[in-house]
């Protein structure tokens, strides 16, 4: 069975999206390095509104404390976390698990190469009930140039 590989610029054309979209959907191989290997990458959604952008990730088990949000070099959004999640251990003594299927991976790791049009000093983010939600505020649209006419005297 072979994979097919789709370029962003195939499904910006197909679903008409603007060009600061592919760069949040399909961030540059750059930041893929060997200090990432053996770090599990957050699934995440990103809803493009009209004044921000939303990204919703799930992270079951890890409370606040153990996810950090952060801006590096200027434009590019940094999402880890290097806490475990937390198991529960039985009450009483001689409790052990039959079965753990739901292993926590020991890092979490995802960068996004933000639009130029993101207000990075207006970056909010909460984790609630197991999804972290990240809010990027955009900055207002450059205001548009007017034509004077000038009369020639």
């Amino acid at each position: 069975m072979s994979r097919v590989g789709i370029s962003g610029d195939l499904v910006n054309h197909l679903f008409n999206f603007p060009e600061s979209f592919e760069k949040l959907m399909f961030p540059s191989q750059e930041h893929e390095s060997n200090e990432n290997k053996g770090v599990l990458s957050i699934p995440v959604d990103i809803l493009d509104t009209p004044k921000e952008y939303i990204f919703y990730m799930d992270v079951p088990g890890l409370s606040k404390s153990d996810i950090q949000v952060m801006v590096e070099d200027e434009n590019t959004l940094v999402i880890r976390s290097s806490g475990k999640r937390k198991r529960e251990d039985g009450e009483e003594e001689g409790c052990k698990y039959l079965r753990l299927e739901r292993r926590a991976p020991k890092k979490l790791l995802r960068k996004f190469r933000l639009p130029e049009n993101a207000n990075v000093s207006a970056i909010t983010a909460k984790c609630e009930n197991g999804v972290l939600t990240v809010v990027v505020e955009k900055l207002p649209p450059p205001p548009k140039s007017k034509t004077v006419e000038v009369t020639i005297s």
